[in-house]
């Protein structure tokens, strides 16, 4: 390489080291907030703001509680405000090998009512039917409208009803004048992170006004500045605010989990959500959201009934997709979501083969290389092709070293001539942009991979830390995947094209800095398939060379072979 290409190969190292310090100071958790119920005294919880919408004590939250259980999750709930208080996800477990909890904090949950984006209703008497599975709340408002909400279980034999429960809330009149009841806002719930590798983007408040998902996290709250410039475009905020027609359903979700509120019959008017600081963590946020239901007026005598469906669980597509008003949005597989839902599937189907996700993410790797195994081969005929022609390169650049556009110029004739494709050799790379970014989006927010551990891989769906050298993680696989691809670069037919080589040199640390702390199962995937083409490399470098020839010539050959 010459000069400035190790100069940006020293900023590019320099500005990984960077990110990756910038990233643990600013970022990690640094702690678990996925503990079970059993450790109460440690459980994760947000800290008390200074809010109206907060009692003065939180003897009601305990005094009263009740749980619901099927077989997927256990539903506790909390007299006082009328809600689901934490929901005990039984079949997904923690990194202390206990299940995980969602929601957890009953000062804010699922359900309540809040008569003001503030102002918390509270007092609720509360009454638990075993035999219909669910959970009645009722108040008697100031204006005398009885308030009633009942939660009750759905059969979850039915794999779409699994992690949903129902919510009907009912305002009764049994005043002899009509009453109008303002506006009023539900509560959501609240998510945090639950690994201590987890970012900021990945909590966040998701709603949908009908095939629109709109989503923030909790960096929105920090505002927006241009880059570089430093000038402000959007000031810091405490709250999130957006009165909006015809709110289908809000959600408020983690890397792995979420939380939906889905109106029945009608729509809200709006959301709202606020950021939380996490109790012993000040630079670590979780987030609560609810949303805005349109007031009415209630005649003497008369029942108004809003229901609302409610999931709580994994982030898994089909779950998702089944719900039938795009809530996969909250995804957020972008760009390649086409390529990111297809892999997702065959590394499903891989896994009921092998029933472990790594070696699905291995065969899935394997079908992917056997696919492009032509692609690769065409490839590779390009590079030596331009291997063949680096000397008539050479003698280009000497002949026309003070004038790069000629020199330029004369290089694409001699590739025209010869009929060689300078960035054939980029195709087969090209190609597997899509399906990394697949796996990239993919693998980011969906579930399958927690938990699944491979060799020294505690779980794919995490960074496969083994050991920390002065603070600093170190990725045993990540490392691997980019010694992998010098390994492959080093053995493969050197391209006469000085800009395609630069391209090469620059790709492991490119790659190794978007999968350093990212899931395992990505840089298993890049791992695989540069082993692969290594193997392919191998068995074809000993073919013949193929043989340059002039377009020209190639032509007179058909014109007298076809005489």
């Amino acid at each position: 390489m010459d000069r400035k290409s190790w100069i940006g190969l020293i900023l590019s190292i320099t500005g990984l080291i960077a990110w990756e310090w910038f990233y643990l100071k600013n970022f990690a958790p640094g702690q678990d907030y996925s503990k079970s119920p059993s450790q109460a005294t440690s459980a994760p919880s947000f800290s008390v703001p200074s809010s109206p919408r907060l009692p003065p004590s939180p003897l009601p939250i305990i005094s009263e509680t009740a749980m619901l259980r099927n077989s997927t999750a256990d539903y506790w709930f909390t007299g006082f405000f009328g809600g689901i208080s934490k929901i005990v996800v039984q079949k997904h477990l923690g990194d202390d090998r206990t299940p995980i909890l969602l929601s957890s904090d009953s000062r804010l949950p699922i359900g309540a009512l809040w008569v003001t984006p503030t102002t918390l209703m509270e007092g609720f008497a509360m009454t638990t039917d075993r035999a219909t599975h669910s959970v009645t709340f009722t108040k008697a408002s100031e204006n005398g409208i009885q308030i009633t909400k009942r939660f009750f279980l759905l059969p979850d034999k039915d794999r779409s009803n699994q992690y949903r429960i129902r919510l009907e809330v009912s305002f009764c009149n049994p005043t002899s004048s009509d009453i109008y009841w303002p506006s009023y806002w539900i509560s959501v719930g609240n998510a945090a992170p639950i690994h201590s590798s987890d970012l900021p983007s990945y909590t966040q408040l998701s709603w949908s006004n009908g095939g629109r998902l709109t989503s923030i996290n909790v960096d929105w709250f920090d505002g927006s500045k241009i880059p570089l410039l430093g000038i402000e475009r959007r000031t810091p905020a405490k709250l999130y605010q957006r009165r909006v027609p015809s709110v289908k359903w809000a959600s408020v979700s983690n890397q792995y989990f979420c939380t939906f509120l889905m109106v029945s019959d009608s729509s809200g008017d709006g959301v709202w959500a606020s950021r939380i600081p996490l109790r012993g963590d000040s630079q670590s946020y979780g987030i609560e959201g609810r949303i805005e239901l349109p007031g009415f007026r209630l005649a003497s005598g008369k029942t108004r009934v809003q229901s609302f469906t409610i999931y709580s669980g994994p982030k898994e597509l089909n779950r998702l997709q089944v719900m039938g008003d795009g809530q996969e949005g909250i995804l957020q597989y972008g760009l390649f979501g086409f390529v990111s839902e297809r892999l997702l599937w065959i590394m499903n189907w891989f896994y009921g083969v092998f029933g472990n996700y790594a070696w699905a993410i291995i065969a899935l790797t394997l079908l992917i290389k056997l696919g492009l195994w032509p692609l690769q081969n065409r490839a590779t005929r390009a590079m030596r092709q331009m291997s063949l022609l680096a000397p008539k390169v050479t003698e280009l650049r000497e002949k026309y070293k003070d004038d790069s556009q000629k020199t330029n110029e004369e290089m694409m004739k001699l590739y025209r001539e010869y009929g060689v494709n300078p960035f054939g050799g980029c195709l087969p790379m090209l190609v597997q942009i899509p399906i990394f970014f697949g796996f990239y989006t993919m693998l980011g927010t969906s579930i399958e991979l927690r938990n699944s551990s491979f060799l020294w891989i505690r779980d794919l769906s995490q960074p496969d830390t083994v050991l920390h050298l002065l603070g600093f993680p170190i990725n045993l696989l990540p490392i691997l995947m980019a010694g992998t691809m010098i390994w492959q670069m080093a053995i493969s037919p050197k391209s006469g094209d000085v800009l395609q080589q630069k391209i090469f040199y620059f790709m492991p640390l490119i790659f190794l800095a978007f999968c350093y702390n990212y899931a395992s199962g990505l840089a298993l995937y890049w791992t695989t398939q540069n082993v692969f083409s290594i193997v392919q490399l191998y068995l074809t470098r000993n073919s013949p060379l193929p043989q340059l020839e002039r377009k020209v010539a190639i032509t007179r050959k058909k014109e007298h072979f076809g005489k």
